[in-house]
């Protein structure tokens, strides 16, 4: 049975040219991008409140602006469709963004710990459909654990059942070593190969194996994965780790990206340099342009050679 107290709907009717034939496509992501769902072709309803008739009359404005034609009414459903079977419409779409989410949150569960960067972006689409979620869809619990589970991830490395840090005075020789991490690189494994390269052996090669864990060959060296011989220590990050079991803690700049991508990539506030989200969004973008992980180690290591001549051109200070 339909309630007792209808749901009041805001309806945008509109029509448009042939022409630009891209217009169609921006307006429907418009729709999208404010919550509305159709109820016909060129009918779509969004409940009515003041955020939601002020998203439509500017949307109206844009369709008049571009030669189209638009009517924005107040509505009530009465034969047909129910403000039930419309709600549904409405949860049916959120349930389709929260799965998209928990989906995205998985995958980086899979091939963990995911970067702080990673799980902003997630928790801003989170947040983003939360305000497009009018009347509660299901679908928001399976999503906010999937996002919780990572968040716990980001403090919980795979290497967790190392006790204590190795003893950096060991000497190891790191020279003519193939280097395995895991595929999809991101913050601290592309600044770890930036500084194999850089500073260790620029005749460096790397493997890049799917699971968290990997049985080394001979000549083989780990890094940032389980059982690693280079990973994250105590409270370090695997860069962190590698700086200092190679003794390259006598070089500020380094020391200073280091700080940085401890940062990133746990995100504990142990640091507060400002540089942080500089390099965190030219990482962020170097990763959304290519999925080769060769690829995205040479692009960075560019930005990461500049920040490393910034850094030794001026004082240091935390």
């Amino acid at each position: 049975m339909e309630s007792a107290d209808p749901t009041p709907w805001l309806a945008l009717l509109h029509q448009l040219p042939a022409k630009p034939p891209y217009l169609r496509v921006k307006i429907w992501r418009r729709l999208q991008a404010i919550g509305a769902v159709p109820l016909k072709h060129a009918v779509h309803v969004l409940p009515q409140s003041p955020e939601t008739e002020a998203a439509f009359r500017d949307l109206l404005g844009e369709i008049v602006a571009s030669g189209g034609d638009a009517t924005l009414i107040e509505a009530r459903l009465l034969v047909g469709q129910s403000d039930a079977d419309v709600r549904l419409l409405f949860d049916a779409a959120r349930d389709a963004d929260y799965e998209e989410i928990a989906q995205a949150a998985r995958r980086l569960l899979d091939t963990g710990p995911a970067s702080g960067a990673d799980i902003a972006k997630l928790q801003k689409r989170m947040q983003d459909v939360g305000r497009l979620d009018f009347f509660g869809a299901h679908g928001r619990q399976a999503a906010e654990a999937a996002l919780a589970d990572l968040d716990r991830q980001r403090y919980r490395h795979p290497d967790v059942g190392r006790t204590a840090p190795a003893d950096p005075s060991e000497p190891i020789d790191l020279t003519g070593r193939i280097w395995v991490t895991r595929r999809g690189v991101h913050v601290d494994r592309i600044a770890c190969a930036w500084l194999i390269r850089r500073f260790i052996d620029p005749a460096a090669r790397f493997r890049f194996v799917d699971g968290r864990h990997h049985d080394p060959a001979d000549g083989e060296c780990r890094f940032d994965m389980a059982d690693a011989e280079f990973t994250h220590e105590g409270d370090r990050c695997s860069f962190e780790t590698l700086l200092l079991r190679a003794g390259l803690t006598d070089d500020p700049a380094l020391v200073a990206i280091g700080e940085i991508i401890h940062e990133l990539d746990i995100g504990d506030g142990l640091f507060a340099r400002p540089e942080t989200a500089g390099v965190g969004a030219i990482l962020s973008g170097v990763c959304a342009s290519t999925d080769d992980d060769l690829a995205r180690i040479a692009m960075a290591s560019d930005a990461l050679n500049q920040f490393h001549a910034f850094f030794s051109n001026r004082k240091v200070d935390r």
